[in-house]
């Protein structure tokens, strides 16, 4: 339904006043005071803008907001509450409402936060048309298509349009830079600049000075004005790499620029505004480091309105395979070694081995292996030494020839059949083990089926290792 407002609010009378207070201002109103109504309406019409109270019972505001994004709904949402504090406004933007309001609710406030929500729906709508072809940028920009990697990809598309600061937490060697260019690239201004700067590789003053810039003569050295990250990266995105690793000394700063929206070069009185939008990132947990006090609560709430969770390789057994061929590939270009081949042999090994470096341990052991290759194709002996001296006892794949080269969608063939057959069917059982949805494996193996390359007898486990699969 165009030009038109889902209001609810569980307080009758302050519904009732809203509702008038809108319909004067030229909007058609489906008013509520039942949050589960309302996520019926939303579910089933199409309304222009949502408006929600935070404080309501038995479903609260908050809850509302991320029910109502689970089920797909694109409106923006206004949150309204009598709570008019900063925890409260990050929360709700947490939660997935585009702005706040407080009350008492100031008409004509009220009339300028709707049209704004209104005009970025529409935004929103004509930047999805012009760049239908770009719809998949996040599963470019990143490989692999396990559970734990499609919820990345949901959020990057749902967060990517909007200026919200983003903390991409994971592990080391997770890939959270190519997470963070998957959201740039996926974004309003992808065109503009992508900024990256490492906050653990540099001392306080050094970085201060790269990220603010400095005046002329502002020190020793300063033989010249120097522009700082923060506005080369106007119009863009800048991201703050192992933000938990910043001196405390800078945080204060960094957290006034941030509320400002500008930045004081060093040795200068002049502030100078910047348009760039904040994406941060850390292989430390951040809310352990507020308790310890190495980290402000206060730059913790600025960075943190979105966090995506980068997962550990060891959590997408399924997409190993797939990183490994890309990385393959791409190594053997560099190499100028022509096509090359993954054997079964080294898949066994590559899918038994734990990855404590994640994917950018993965990505070095290909490298290392394409650059000691002799043939065509990789053999155990050209595998890193931590690799050609670990157990495969963990493996699930059927018994091979020595040395088989056979191609990558052959090896997942031949692991999801083994797979499926060791837990009797059980598809539902069988999807978790390998880090698929059901939706993906059903598909994959009415694939199979249809090419007849099912076999109608259980292969054997190789060399009679024994089988484990945590499920």
């Amino acid at each position: 339904m165009r030009n038109s407002i889902l209001l609810v609010d569980d307080d009758q009378d302050h519904c009732e006043l809203l509702r008038a207070m809108l319909v004067r201002l030229g909007w058609g109103v489906t008013a509520t005071t039942s949050a589960e109504e309302a996520l019926d309406h939303a579910t089933r019409e199409r309304f222009s803008v949502i408006i929600t109270d935070l404080s309501m019972s038995p479903m609260d505001g908050f809850e509302l907001c991320e029910r109502l994004l689970g089920r797909g709904v694109e409106a923006p949402i206004i949150a309204v509450t009598g709570h008019a504090n900063m925890e409260f406004a990050v929360n709700a933007l947490r939660a997935g409402a585009y702005d706040f309001l407080a009350k008492p609710v100031d008409e004509k406030l009220l009339g300028l936060c709707v049209a704004r929500a209104a005009q970025h729906q529409r935004l929103q709508q004509e930047v999805k048309k012009l760049r239908s072809d770009k719809d998949s940028t996040a599963d470019k920009q990143l490989i692999g298509d396990s559970i734990a990697m499609r919820r990345v990809y949901d959020t990057i598309r749902r967060v990517a349009a909007s200026e919200a600061s983003v903390l991409i937490q994971g592990e080391t060697g997770t890939g959270k830079e190519r997470v963070a260019r998957a959201l740039h690239a996926a974004g309003a201004r992808p065109d503009g600049p992508f900024v990256a700067i490492n906050c653990a590789a540099l001392p306080a003053g050094l970085l201060e000075s790269e990220l603010f810039g400095h005046a002329k003569s502002a020190f020793t050295d300063a033989k010249s004005a120097k522009e700082g990250l923060f506005v080369r990266a106007s119009g863009g995105t800048l991201f703050l790499d192992e933000i938990g690793d910043m001196p405390l000394e800078m945080q204060s700063k960094l957290l006034r620029a941030l509320e400002e929206r500008t930045v004081r070069p060093v040795g200068s009185n002049d502030e100078i505004a910047f348009a760039t939008r904040i994406v941060a990132a850390s292989h430390r947990d951040l809310q352990e480091e507020v308790v310890s006090r190495r980290f402000r609560e206060d730059l913790l709430n600025r960075i943190n309105v979105v966090q995506i969770d980068v997962p550990p390789l060891r959590d997408r057994t399924g997409d190993v395979l797939k990183l490994a061929s890309y990385f393959l590939r791409r190594s053997a270009e560099r190499s100028h070694k022509g096509e090359m081949y993954l054997p079964s042999v080294v898949a066994e090994r590559l899918l038994a081995y734990d990855w404590p470096g994640n994917v950018r341990e993965l990505e070095n052991c290909m490298e290392h292996a394409v650059a000691l290759a002799r043939f065509d194709h990789l053999g155990i002996d050209d595998l890193p030494p931590r690799l050609r001296a670990q157990r495969t006892g963990k493996l699930v794949l059927p018994a091979d020839e020595p040395g088989e080269i056979v191609p990558l969608d052959e090896l997942e063939r031949r692991y999801i059949v083994r797979v499926v057959k060791l837990l009797e069917g059980n598809k539902s059982r069988a999807a978790h083990a390998l880090g698929l949805d059901r939706r993906t494996l059903h598909r994959k193996l009415e694939r199979y089926a249809s090419d007849d390359l099912v076999p109608d007898s259980e292969p054997q486990p190789v060399d009679g290792a024994s089988v484990v699969i945590a499920v």
